[in-house]
């Protein structure tokens, strides 16, 4: 029997990057399979999916507000017109199953499916559930979850699904060779404490701020960096710093090869950071988000109790803490191997594959 796949969760990257590594494992164990996925026009997956081979329908939004708003008495007719797309959408694929990965798609996915019957997988990716993921675990065959303790029905953790480039790194026998390789291709000594700096594809300006003030304490500590500053960003550093050591870019193409080449990352603590860090054993320095509702803090908050990073409100991320907490970490190559080896201890490395069973497991329920 050929399977059939309906996948569901767009808007962000955090939703359209575990879908895409979970079809793509999907599909390499079952070449001949049929996938379908909701989006929408304004979301990424709007050019991720074509672009990776995956066809995509349009359905409504349906944001599912937490108090009274206008979206609340726009919420029954986006409900009705994202679930006729849904049921739509299922029927054209002849669907064995829908997969779930939140987001504002997710809701008329999972209610087309109960309706028809379509068991249903649900993915939540943070340790903190959104609405939608709430609501599609209370009907789910199966839900899992990138992260240990996460409060939804029935989860069963199988950690992040991740993209190819970061578990073929994660497994790779020589990783002080490719070290060495990675940074030979970016422009760095392959020998010194490396230190990279993100904010996102965005980037984020205070990070931007307060690590290109403190360059020279970086580089006078033997340190050097790389700084993902976000297109359109920039990080303003002092004529005197040696921007061969302090090396800025707007964006990274291939962010598994910034990985090879650092000690230590510093950066936000979405779930997709957070689980590619553990993956490969990499400590983090955690700034969180600072809206939304805490789900970024909680992601890091079991890593950095065991040791494998620094956690760190965006509020009080300042030069006095770069001196006295990222720096010492930096010169300190048995601290660094401890918060790596503590990192790498909550690492999954196969999320997608634990997904995919689950999958398989569902599908197969309605034959």
């Amino acid at each position: 029997m050929t399977l059939s796949v309906l996948l569901a969760g767009g808007g962000t990257a955090g939703h359209v990057a575990p879908l895409l590594a979970t079809a793509d494992c999907l599909r390499r164990r079952h070449p001949d399979a049929r996938f379908l996925a909701l989006g929408t026009i304004a979301g990424l997956e709007a050019r991720l999916l074509p672009e990776r081979g995956y066809a995509f329908v349009e359905v409504p939004r349906v944001p599912l507000p937490r108090r009274p708003s206008a979206d609340l008495y726009r919420l029954p007719g986006r409900l009705r017109r994202g679930v006729t797309a849904a049921r739509h959408a299922i029927e054209q694929i002849g669907a064995d199953v829908v997969v779930g990965f939140g987001g504002y798609v997710a809701v008329p996915g999972y209610l087309a499916a109960r309706r028809a019957g379509v068991p249903i997988v649900v993915h939540e990716q943070n340790s903190l559930p959104g609405v939608a993921n709430r609501l599609g675990a209370r009907w789910a065959r199966s839900t899992a979850v990138a992260f240990p303790g996460t409060p939804l029905r029935g989860a069963v953790h199988t950690g992040m699904p991740l993209r190819s480039e970061i578990t073929a790194l994660a497994r790779d026998p020589d990783r002080a060779a490719r070290r060495r390789e990675a940074r030979a291709e970016l422009g760095l000594d392959p020998h010194r404490p490396t230190l990279l700096v993100t904010g996102g594809s965005l980037g984020a300006q205070r990070i931007n701020e307060v690590l290109g003030a403190c360059a020279p304490d970086l580089l006078d500590a033997g340190v050097q960096v790389l700084h993902a500053s976000g297109r359109g960003k920039d990080v303003a550093l002092d004529a005197g710093v040696d921007r061969t050591r302090y090396v800025v870019r707007p964006y990274l193409d291939a962010i598994d090869t910034a990985y090879a080449a650092a000690d230590l990352v510093l950066g936000r603590s979405g779930a997709g950071t957070v689980s590619e860090l553990t993956a490969l054993g990499l400590p983090g320095v955690y700034v969180p988000l600072p809206i939304g509702n805490g789900e970024q803090r909680r992601n890091a908050e079991s890593v950095v109790e065991a040791g494998g990073g620094v956690l760190v409100a965006d509020a009080e991320l300042d030069a006095a803490f770069v001196r006295s907490r990222v720096v010492p970490l930096l010169s300190d190559p048995g601290a660094l191997a401890a918060a790596a080896a503590a990192a790498a201890s909550f690492g999954v490395h196969d999320g997608a594959e634990r997904l995919a069973d689950l999958v398989e497991a569902a599908a197969g329920s309605r034959s």
